[in-house]
């Protein structure tokens, strides 16, 4: 079986926006969690925040090793950490991620008032 590399690619609207600091962040991301894990969709985490109204925006890199394309249509999304743990629903049309490929993009969670007592430092997102 011929060996796949794994390739970073950028959203067009990310392309446009992102920083070079959070660019450098999402490389860095990519360098050390892209080793290939057979058939699995990843999503280490670059970065955590608060908005104005309260949600919690996660910064994931999402690695596809799978050979399909991971779309996102009512896909669970998990964030764990410590005892809690929270799913929800995204359906994202612009985020269609090819195989063997990874891709940063920003998942809000609805505010929760116990978002506040997570340690983000620990913050685990899962994608089904």
């Amino acid at each position: 079986e011929a060996f796949i590399i794994q390739q970073l690619y950028l959203h067009p609207t990310w392309e446009k926006a992102v920083s070079q600091k959070d660019l450098a962040l999402i490389e860095h991301v990519f360098e050390t969690t892209y080793n290939q894990v057979d058939d699995v969709i990843m999503s280490p985490i670059v970065r955590t925040a608060f908005n104005y109204k309260g949600e919690l925006l996660i910064t994931a890199l999402v690695h596809n090793f799978t050979h399909h394309s991971a779309r996102f249509a009512n896909r669970s999304v998990f964030i764990r950490c410590g005892d809690y743990m929270e799913e929800q629903e995204f359906t994202i049309p612009a985020l269609s991620i090819p195989p063997f490929t990874s891709m940063p993009w920003t998942f809000i969670f609805k505010p929760d008032p116990l978002h506040a007592a997570l340690d983000l430092q620990k913050l685990v997102l899962e994608i089904e």
